[in-house]
C-alpha cells in the first residue's frame, strides 16, 4: 500500500462539490445575449435561460417532486428539454430522458422501472402516455409540453400547461449543494435481447464529462473546433446519452443554441442556413440523409462542422460531406461511458503533408482518447494487447464519468466491469500514435475459415464506389467456412449495377493488397433501404433475419 500525505481543511475551508448547477455559473458574465433558439417559433437569451430554469424548479417542487425522486421527460428537442437537463438534476432530483423510439412495451418498462413520478410530456405522445396510465406504477403527476400552450382533451390529469406553470412560478429557486455523487439523469439503452437496461450518471461524472469534452474540443488544434461563438444545433437526440453531452458545454460556454425539434430535413436546413449553424453532431445514417438532400447542393456548408459518432463513418459518405465542404471529425463512445471517449486530432504532419485520402483515412477513424481516458485492448483471456496498429481486441476503459452499474442489474453490472475495467464490446486496434481503429463490434465481427473479418471495414470500401448510397455487412452461415460476408446495397437515384460489378470493385482492393479475397461478400442483395435502429444505426440483428430468409426463398 502506498502511504501518502493528506492534511485537514481547515475547519472553515468550502469543500466544492461537483454539481450541475456550477456548470451555470459563467453563462451570465461572458455572452449573456447569445439565444437559446426552438425551430422557427422561440428564441430567448441566456437570462432568460437562467430564470425559467428557476421557475422550471419552483413548478417542479410545486407539483411535489423531491430531491431523490425522478421526472421523466417525452419531448423532441426543445429548450424545454435543455431547461430540464438543469433544473431537474439541480434540485437533487434525478431526470429520466425517456427514449420516445421504443415500443410501447419497452417505455411502460422503463418508466416504472426508474420509478418516475412526474412526468413532462409532448402533445404528440398523448395517445402513447394514455395507453399506458393505467399500467403506471409511480407516475401520478404530469405536465403538458405543447407549442401551442394549449390544453388538448385528455383523460390524463394534468397540473397545467408548461408555459402556463413557469409563468405563474417564483423567478428564483435556492438550489442546494449536496453530494457530488448523487445521480443526476438516468436512460435506458436496449440491446439484443432482454429488457432496456438504465443507466445512470452522477452530477460529478456530468461535470467531468463536461469539463474533458470542452477542453478537448476548444483547445486542441483541429479543423472541427467548438467555443463561444459558435452556433450549436444538435442532430442526436436528447434522449440518448443526454445529446452526447454536448448540450452541457454549450451552455457553460454560452454558446448560441438551436433546437430543431422533430428531426426533419427541410427544418433542419433550414435552421442551418437561417441560423448560421456551425456546430452539430449526428450518426452517419442522418448525415446521409441531409447530404443527399437536393437542396444541400444548393447552399454553402463550408462553415459546418460536425462530430460523427453512433456507428461507423463510412469514407464514401464522409468524401461525399467533404465536397460539400462540410468539416468532419469522428468520435467513438457508448451510452455507458457518458458517452465521448475518443475524438479525431488531425496532426500538424496530415494537414500540412498528408494526401486528401491520408486525410480522410484519418477523419474516419475513432481519433485518440480525450483527457483522463485511460484505453487498453484485451484479448479473449484479458490479456493486454500492445497498441501497434496490427494486434487487434476488444475495447476496455478507465475515465471519471463511466456509469459505474446498470440500474437495478447486478449480474449485468459485474459483466460490464470486469477486473475494473469497463469492457465496451468494441473490437479496434490502436496505432503506434495513439488513434483506435474500430474493427467491429463483438458481436458482428464475421469468423471465416479461422480468420476474423471486420464487416465495417467491408462497408467502408464498398462505400467508395460511385454508385452505392448506403451498405451494410453481415456474416451468415456457411457449412465450409463457418461464416461468410453478405451485403445490403442501396444505389443513389438513377443508378444501375450488377453483382458482379461490385465485386469486380472489390477485388480492386485485393489487388491494391488493402484486403484479402475472402472479403469480398458471397451474397449481395440490393434493396430500397437498410434497416435502422430506433437511434439510426444500422439494425444489423434484424438484417441477418432478413436475409436469412431472403437467402432460404432463393434456395
Amino acid at each position: 500500500m502506498i502511504h501518502t500525505k493528506i492534511l485537514p481543511p481547515a475547519a472553515s475551508a468550502y469543500e466544492y462539490p461537483l454539481l450541475v448547477k456550477n456548470l451555470l455559473l459563467t453563462t451570465l458574465h461572458y455572452e449573456p445575449d447569445n439565444e437559446i433558439v426552438y425551430r422557427d417559433r422561440i428564441r430567448y437569451d441566456y437570462r432568460k435561460l437562467n430564470e425559467r430554469i428557476h421557475r422550471l424548479a419552483n413548478t417542479l417542487a410545486a407539483a411535489g417532486l423531491q430531491p431523490g425522486e425522478t421526472a421523466a421527460v417525452l419531448d423532441w428537442d426543445t429548450h424545454r428539454y435543455l431547461e430540464c437537463f438543469f433544473a431537474v438534476p439541480m434540485m437533487g432530483a434525478v431526470l429520466h430522458t425517456v427514449n420516445i423510439r421504443l415500443s410501447r412495451e419497452q417505455i411502460l418498462y422503463t418508466m416504472n422501472h426508474a420509478e418516475d413520478k412526474v412526468v413532462l410530456v409532448n402533445a404528440e405522445f398523448l395517445p402513447l402516455l394514455e395507453s399506458i396510465k393505467d399500467e403506471l406504477t409511480t407516475a401520478k403527476t404530469f405536465i403538458l409540453l405543447h407549442d401551442d400552450n394549449t390544453v388538448p382533451s385528455t383523460n390524463l390529469p394534468f397540473i397545467g400547461e408548461y408555459e402556463a406553470l413557469l409563468a405563474a412560478a417564483p423567478t428564483y429557486y435556492n438550489f442546494p449543494d449536496f453530494d457530488e455523487n448523487s445521480v443526476a439523469t438516468i436512460f435506458y439503452t436496449t440491446g439484443t435481447t432482454g429488457s432496456p437496461k438504465g443507466v445512470y450518471f452522477t452530477h460529478r461524472q456530468l461535470v467531468l464529462h463536461t469539463l474533458a469534452g470542452s477542453t478537448t474540443l476548444g483547445s486542441y488544434e483541429t479543423t472541427v473546433r467548438f467555443r463561444s461563438n459558435d452556433v450549436y444545433m444538435p442532430i442526436t437526440p436528447m434522449f440518448h446519452v443526454h445529446a452526447w453531452g454536448i448540450p452541457y458545454i454549450a451552455t457553460m460556454l454560452g454558446t448560441k443554441q438551436v433546437y430543431p425539434g422533430k428531426y426533419e430535413p427541410e427544418m433542419l436546413l433550414k435552421l442551418l442556413i437561417q441560423e448560421k449553424v456551425t456546430f452539430s453532431h449526428c450518426v452517419p445514417t442522418i448525415l446521409h440523409m441531409l447530404v443527399s438532400s437536393p437542396l444541400a447542393q444548393t447552399v454553402d456548408l463550408s462553415q459546418w462542422k460536425v462530430i460523427i459518432g453512433g456507428s461507423a463513418l463510412p469514407k464514401g459518405l464522409a468524401q461525399a460531406a467533404a465536397d460539400l465542404g462540410i468539416q468532419l471529425i469522428t468520435g467513438y463512445g457508448m451510452s455507458e461511458t457518458c458517452p465521448i471517449l475518443t475524438l479525431t486530432y488531425l496532426k500538424e504532419r496530415i494537414l500540412s503533408r498528408g494526401t486528401p485520402e491520408e486525410e480522410i483515412t484519418y477523419r474516419t477513424k475513432a481519433g485518440l482518447p480525450i483527457p483522463l481516458v485511460q484505453l487498453r485492448l484485451i484479448d479473449e483471456e484479458g490479456k493486454v494487447l500492445p497498441h501497434d496498429g496490427v494486434s487487434t481486441g476488444e475495447i476496455v476503459v478507465r475515465a471519471p464519468w463511466l456509469t459505474q452499474s446498470y440500474f437495478k442489474e447486478t449480474a449485468l453490472s459485474d459483466q460490464l466491469w470486469q477486473d475494473g475495467w469497463l469492457h465496451t464490446g468494441d473490437v479496434a486496434s490502436v496505432n503506434l500514435e495513439g488513434y483506435v481503429q474500430i474493427s467491429d463490434r463483438l458481436k458482428d465481427v464475421i469468423k471465416t475459415g479461422g480468420e476474423w473479418v471486420s464487416s465495417l471495414e467491408i462497408e467502408n470500401l464498398m462505400s467508395q464506389h460511385e454508385a452505392v448510397s448506403e451498405v451494410a455487412v453481415i456474416g451468415f452461415p456457411d457449412e465450409r467456412w463457418g461464416e461468410r460476408p453478405g451485403a445490403l446495397v442501396v444505389l443513389k437515384p438513377g443508378c444501375h449495377m450488377a453483382v458482379a460489378d461490385i465485386k469486380t470493385f472489390m477485388y480492386g482492393f485485393v489487388q491494391q493488397g488493402k484486403i484479402n479475397e475472402w472479403y469480398i461478400p458471397d451474397r449481395i442483395i440490393f434493396t430500397q433501404a437498410i434497416p435502422k435502429t430506433i437511434v439510426g444505426k444500422i439494425d444489423k440483428k434484424r438484417i441477418r433475419a432478413e436475409m436469412a430468409a431472403t437467402l432460404q426463398r432463393a434456395m
